[in-house]
């Protein structure tokens, strides 16, 4: 199993990528330990997963807050006992549009839940790591943070996302020599809640991928295990495409 007996924290795990991580990383035999705002969502996925022999703990609460980024961490230590990894993949896109129409609530709140989250989740999880003597991170971003392509609307989700790249190279360099890798993944187009239910969107975002379709959120969750386990040793401070080809057509 890639995951046997580590512990990971998983954020966003109430739907979309960050479930289908959980499902997947527990059947890869991790504890883990779940995030979210909705706690019902989360109860279900953890009785579901143990119901499967499984191992989950969940704690509702929202990331913008540090404090529950510590709390997440307090938790994996109390429930099995130390911290091996987390998939930091709660992320918002916001309000969309111009810039000069955009208010600034939206903004801030866009790079709080993106970017500033991401702070409060490595300097929680970072110290727990080093306890174990290593540890892998890995964050949500997006091919929009990396190579936007002229895509229209996006300019609070783009910098945040771009911001968060930059903030994982310099993770990455600063705890190397402790044995923590730590990368991010570029998703393209995924059919989560945040991709909305509207056909003609779908088709639209399909159409500018090169492999003509949307990535599943378990595809997207695969890498994040990837990243995650012992056959990804040697990666760090990488934003790793899982776009469909996005990256060729952009570039």
């Amino acid at each position: 199993m890639e995951l046997n007996d580590k512990t990971i924290i998983i954020t966003g795990a109430s739907s979309g990528i960050g479930a289908a991580a959980a499902l997947l990383f527990a059947s890869e035999g991790a504890n883990v330990v779940l995030g979210a705002r909705r706690e019902t969502q989360l109860n279900m996925l953890v009785g579901q997963i143990t119901k499967s022999n499984g191992r989950a703990v969940c704690l509702a609460g929202d990331v913008n807050d540090e404090a529950y980024a510590k709390d997440l961490v307090d938790l994996a230590e109390k429930q099995f006992g130390g911290l091996d990894g987390a998939f930091n993949n709660a992320g918002i896109l916001g309000d969309m549009g111009p810039i000069p129409e955009m208010n600034s609530d939206n903004w801030q709140s866009v790079l709080s839940t993106n970017l500033t989250s991401a702070f409060f989740a490595a300097k929680a999880q970072l110290p727990a790591m080093e306890k174990r003597g290593g540890g892998a991170i890995v964050f949500t971003g997006t091919f929009v943070g990396y190579s936007n392509g002229g895509m229209p609307g996006m300019g609070a989700y783009a910098a945040s996302k771009a911001g968060l790249i930059g903030f994982v190279q310099s993770l990455a360099a600063d705890h190397a020599a402790q044995g923590i890798r730590i990368n991010t993944i570029l998703p393209g187009g995924t059919n989560t809640d945040m991709a909305g239910d509207d056909p003609a969107t779908h088709e639209l975002i399909a159409g500018l991928h090169p492999l003509k379709r949307m990535a599943e959120p378990r595809e997207i969750a695969q890498s994040a295990l990837f990243l995650l386990s012992d056959r990804a040793s040697f990666i760090t401070g990488s934003p790793v495409a899982v776009d469909g080809g996005m990256a060729t057509r952009l570039l």
